[in-house]
């Protein structure tokens, strides 16, 4: 089935995913195929946890078996945090927001997203 056209929807369910990412891409949000939904993803914070070294984000919109870069290898520095989204973006039904880092235990991600049905 379809997504909800967004001006004439029954729901929607304020919502903030977390992960700490690795080195694997891995999805942070999912809207499942068949859900019935459109998620709107307002923010996506990358922070770096690692107080001496650099890290690098990549951010992909998974779609068809294919990844398609919000962001490539990006620097996150110690101690520091990215704005990565700031600007709503959609996940219609099968897309995956994921996140991947060039290494593991450094970087934490907060995703805000609503669930609209």
């Amino acid at each position: 089935m379809a997504a909800p056209n967004v001006v004439n929807v029954a729901t929607i369910i304020g919502k903030t995913a977390v992960q700490a990412v690795g080195t694997s891409a891995t999805a942070i949000v999912t809207n499942s195929s068949g859900s019935n939904k459109v998620l709107k993803i307002n923010a996506l914070y990358v922070s770096n946890v690692d107080g001496a070294n650099n890290a690098d984000i990549t951010v992909d919109l998974f779609r068809s078996s294919v990844a398609y870069r919000i962001a490539l290898t990006v620097v996150v520095p110690a101690d520091a945090s990215l704005d990565v989204i700031s600007k709503p973006i959609y996940l219609e039904e099968g897309d995956s927001l994921r996140l991947t880092a060039n290494a593991a235990s450094d970087l934490e991600a907060v995703c805000s997203y609503e669930e609209i049905s």
